[in-house]
């Protein structure tokens, strides 16, 4: 077989295995699929002739996105009306027959899958860009990222000249737990909810973390074929699925209302047993000609409606109220109660958030409590069922020490959170040692939560600053730890030494003080010492340094333990050095945001630039913004800027105004 024949065979037979994969009917193994894209990718490499956009092989390439493009939609993507029982539904129905002058309707059932809404346009056979739902008629072209999802086709039949449909990006169950395990191991927090995973997959500047997120799909609604009428919901689903595209697969054609009513109540309970998450079922006229007779509202189409799933309660019995102790040192109190089965998954603990929510639900052991999946994800405690409560119950009362190392809690003014201010506590350590080490830290690689159990499991730590005493050989004692990777982990760590300042400030988690705030404090004292020692005064003429961050900061040095462990650390040769961030004036005071393509600068670089000159660098357009800088594409920010009357500035003139030319 000669190449090109070899090559066209392997990307038609790789489109046609990522279809059956996402439908569920693999007939080969990953192992067989890898080794075929392998293949393709040789014979692309070797024959640079024969190259094309979307081959499987290209799905994820190119630079990142400097800045989301505006697509405007039309038809406006719009958001559909809930219904929240049956009756609604009912109702629902009768405005629609009502409207149409009809005393029988067919409709289409859907699942309702908990994702982000996409719209996909194909030309000539090509998918050439998918764009956000964003505000309905506004959304951001985020195409590269689209493209990393396996389950949509890059080629359809180049018959059709456009194409223009609607769907879904969503993340499974399995996946969206599979990436939560790798945020702990990396010491990141874990996203909420799959919805929350997907969305933040769609706006990553960077295609390659995009795909890192296994996305999936299902096109929901056909807003154009050329000129093709399409009679009915059903049909279109009917050609979509000719193209290629990828379908909700529990989907139903409702003769009338009770049919619709009998697929809502199948779901009810089946639904946890799917691989994604839903949160209802969508009810579409079928009949495409009835919908454009209903039309639609300024927020909805009249023609369709989402059914909701109501939350899924249930009562049980509290058989103890625990207290965790997190990385900030907030105290937690978290009801633990008799196993009930909520959204497909046994529960057996509610988070009470502070002693005030505690106090106003009056949560006592032994009460019967009832318990609700917020959103089909998080349980809470909903109401106490005080007519059952048994004789001889206390109410709980708010800790004076903390659980863990006895030392006493404190409660910050005007916070509801108790807190341990022991930073050596031993159920703040493990937290604290992995926030230390984590990427926007110290950005110690290779020192993941699990790694940090493991460190303090063999007592080879106590808390970030013996993180500097260990050696190669007793990293490399531990469990699944070899003496390259031993090695590779030390060497971080001694890398880490020479940090820049901001970043160490960050590390040692003080309260109050993020990012920003950190590295405005070592633009101002430009050591650790001089932090540690400044007195109020001082620390309120650091810009965004009130009286309760000062507050925060001197606290934390007052603690013995915490200035002794930064002592510990000088001596074992940590330098945070001091990198100028402001090395002029020209911007001091403004805000500046920077939207489009920079032909000079990445957005990195002019963030720096903006810092060096004693700027603000931020990402949205408001009132106080002093200066808009706008490159090629810019979009949204630049009309709102135009509209708020904010200068904008060309990249030249920018570089004029700071006097950098």
């Amino acid at each position: 077989m000669n190449p090109k024949s070899e090559i066209d065979k392997l990307r038609a037979e790789l489109e046609r295995h990522n279809r059956l994969y996402y439908d569920g009917a693999p007939e080969i193994s990953d192992y067989e699929f890898d080794q075929r894209m392998r293949r393709l990718q040789e014979l692309e490499a070797a024959h640079p002739q024969f190259a094309d956009p979307n081959s499987p092989t290209q799905r994820v390439g190119g630079a990142p996105i400097e800045e989301f493009k505006t697509v405007v939609h039309d038809p406006p993507m719009l958001s559909i009306d809930n219904a929240y029982s049956l009756d609604e539904l009912r109702e629902w129905d009768a405005r629609v027959k009502r409207g149409l002058g009809a005393d029988s309707l067919e409709y289409e059932a859907e699942l309702k899958i908990d994702g982000v809404s996409i719209d996909l346009l194909y030309e000539k056979g090509q998918l050439i860009r998918g764009a956000t739902r964003g505000d309905g008629v506004r959304g951001d072209d985020v195409t590269p990222n689209v493209r990393t999802v396996r389950a949509l086709p890059l080629k359809i039949d180049r018959r059709f000249k456009r194409l223009e449909v609607r769907g879904e990006i969503f993340i499974t169950k399995s996946d969206f737990a599979r990436h939560n395990e790798q945020l702990e191991e990396a010491g990141e927090e874990p996203l909420a909810n799959p919805r929350n995973a997907a969305a933040g997959a769609l706006r990553q500047k960077d295609p390659k973390l995009a795909a890192q997120r296994h996305l999936s799909a299902y096109v929901y609604h056909l807003v154009a074929a050329d000129d093709l009428r399409v009679e009915s919901q059903w049909a279109a689903y009917a050609l979509l699925e000719k193209f290629g595209l990828p379908l909700n697969p529990k989907r139903k054609l409702a003769r009338s209302l009770d049919e619709v009513e009998s697929f809502i109540e199948e779901w009810h309970e089946k639904r946890h047993e799917l691989p994604f998450e839903i949160d209802g079922i969508v009810v579409k006229v079928n009949r495409r000609g009835l919908q454009l007779e209903l039309g639609t509202t300024s927020k909805a189409p009249r023609w369709a409606v989402a059914y909701k799933y109501p939350p899924e309660a249930a009562q049980t019995i509290v058989r103890a109220i625990n207290l965790y102790v997190g990385r900030t040192g907030a105290v937690t109190p978290v009801a633990e109660f008799d196993p009930v089965r909520l959204g497909g998954t046994k529960v057996v603990n509610a988070s009470l958030h502070n002693f005030d929510e505690l106090a106003r639900k009056d949560v006592r052991l032994r009460d019967t409590i009832v318990v609700e999946k917020g959103g089909d994800i998080i349980p809470k405690v909903v109401d106490v069922l005080t007519d059952k409560r048994p004789k001889g119950t206390r109410k709980v009362q708010p800790p004076k020490h903390c659980p863990v190392c006895r030392q006493p809690l404190h409660r910050f003014e005007e916070e509801v959170a108790l807190r341990c201010i022991n930073q050596g506590c031993p159920a703040i350590v493990l937290q604290s040692i992995t926030h230390f080490g984590s990427r926007k830290a110290m950005d110690i690689e290779g020192l993941g939560w699990q790694t940090v159990q493991a460190l303090l499991d063999a007592k080879l730590v106590t808390d970030y600053a013996s993180l500097y005493e260990l050696t190669v050989d007793q990293v490399a004692e531990l469990e699944r730890k070899g003496e390259k990777s031993a090695k590779k982990l030390i060497d971080n760590i001694e890398r880490s030494k020479t940090a820049e300042l901001h970043r160490f400030i960050y590390a040692i988690g003080i309260r109050m003080i993020g990012e920003r705030a950190a590295k405005l404090l070592a633009d101002h004292f430009q050591s650790i010492d001089a932090l540690m020692n400044a007195k109020t005064e001082e620390l309120l003429e650091v810009a965004e340094v009130g009286p309760k961050v000062a507050e925060s900061i001197q606290f934390y040095f007052s603690v013995p333990a915490n200035r002794e462990r930064i002592e510990k650390m000088k001596g074992l040769g940590v330098r945070a050095r001091f990198v100028a961030i402001a090395t002029g004036s020209a911007l001091a005071g403004k805000t500046v945001v920077v939207t489009g393509s920079l032909s000079r600068f990445s957005r990195d670089e002019i963030h720096r630039l903006i810092e060096r000159e004693g700027g603000k660098a931020a990402g949205s357009v408001s009132a106080k913004t002093s200066y808009v800088v706008a490159g090629e594409a810019a979009g949204t920010k630049l009309e709102k800027a135009k509209s708020l009357g904010v200068p904008v500035l060309t990249e030249d003139e920018f570089l004029a105004m700071i006097g950098n030319v």
